[in-house]
């Protein structure tokens, strides 16, 4: 099941990765790679409309969009910008519930997803072909093992992500100068239980160092959603250095021009600490829920504050080696083992070695 497949000097590939904004910065190496390695195959990508917003300007790639929220008429629609089509492969690159149906409605000579390992929700009922297992692997890598079924063996290391004049000269407007600020995406989601967000008060801390110690100030960016804004009001007021809130203020593509500017973004395990990643800003990750190794911002993984494993043997009583791969700390008291001197320290070193 994890041979390569044979496919025509022209082939059309379909790619169903709806979302999410992180996950689909993480596609950005493996569409690169294909476009250097294989220039003449045509790439579809059905994707979600949150993140057509992000990466919708990628060159060389034909966009379809689904609807996510539209419930059956989400399906209805995608089946009729399908209709008369026939690819040469699916590349079934999520395998959420969802994501499966969706893909089932694309006419494909293979269906490739991914190995048992990685699957749920049914994945393998809706593929005829696995990737070979990766165990331990990032998410990133997971999506480039689909490169081996497809016969290709080099990997391109570009992200790439493309940012409009528009988007770009909202950052200017709404940005210290470049380089001269710290980004801080504070929150994950707008989820009411998320064990992965970190306290207002130790954020603003970090932000009054970044201040008096390296003279940056700090752009707040999030999403629309009320815990967001009251986390930024949160940090805006307790932090004594200057403060721009942008949360709720941003497109995707202004967000990841705002990131592009920043000397160093500050984020927990969340998209927009991906996004940093593509547009190649440094990410200093907080990680304690989950396991930077597999979802931590990938150019920056040696970079992030790492309690996963304190906080893993803590609630569970097992090392990182022993616990099944992507295992999460649901406690709500796992993001405090993350002190204010840990994200200070690695801001202190991040400098350190930029003056040298």
């Amino acid at each position: 099941m994890s041979h390569p497949v044979h496919l025509p000097a022209r082939a059309d590939l379909c790619i169903v990765r709806l979302s999410a904004l992180g996950d689909v910065t993480h596609m950005l190496p493996f569409v690169r790679t294909l476009q250097h390695a294989r220039p003449q195959w045509r790439l579809t990508w059905i994707i979600g409309r949150l993140e057509h917003a992000l990466v919708g300007d990628l060159p060389g790639v034909e966009f379809i969009v689904f609807d996510k929220g539209a419930g059956a008429r989400g399906y209805t629609e995608l089946a009729r910008a399908l209709r008369g089509r026939r690819f040469d492969a699916l590349l079934q690159m999520q395998v959420a519930l969802r994501a499966n149906v969706a893909g089932r409605l694309v006419r494909a000579r293979h269906r490739v997803g991914f190995d048992r390992a990685r699957s749920r929700d049914g994945h393998g009922l809706f593929i005829d072909h696995r990737i070979a297992p990766n165990p331990r692997a990032h998410v990133l890598d997971g999506f480039l093992d689909f490169l081996d079924v497809l016969g290709v063996d080099e990997r391109v290391w570009r992200w790439d992500l493309p940012l409009s004049d528009t988007a770009q000269a909202f950052a200017a407007e709404h940005t210290p100068p470049a380089g001269r600020f710290l980004a801080i995406n504070a929150c994950t989601s707008a989820r009411p239980q998320n064990w992965r967000n970190w306290s207002a008060q130790r954020y603003a801390a970090v932000a009054t160092h970044a201040w008096r110690v390296h003279g940056l100030a700090t752009v707040l960016t999030g999403g629309p959603a009320e815990a967001e804004r009251a986390m930024a009001a949160a940090i805006h007021d307790q932090a004594d250095a200057p403060v721009t809130n942008l949360v709720g203020a941003t497109t995707p593509q202004q967000l990841a021009a705002v990131l592009a500017r920043a000397a160093v973004t500050i984020a927990p395990d969340t998209g927009p600490a991906h996004i940093a990643n593509a547009v190649g800003t440094p990410v200093i990750g907080l990680y304690a829920t989950s396991n930077p190794a597999r979802t931590g911002p990938y150019g920056w993984r040696d970079w992030c504050v790492d309690r996963y494993p304190d906080a893993l043997a803590a609630e569970t009583g097992l090392t990182v080696d022993q616990a099944r791969w992507g295992q999460r700390v649901r406690n709500p008291q796992a993001m405090a083992r993350i002190t204010v001197e840990d994200v200070t320290d690695r801001l202190d070193q991040w400098f350190a070695r930029s003056a040298h």
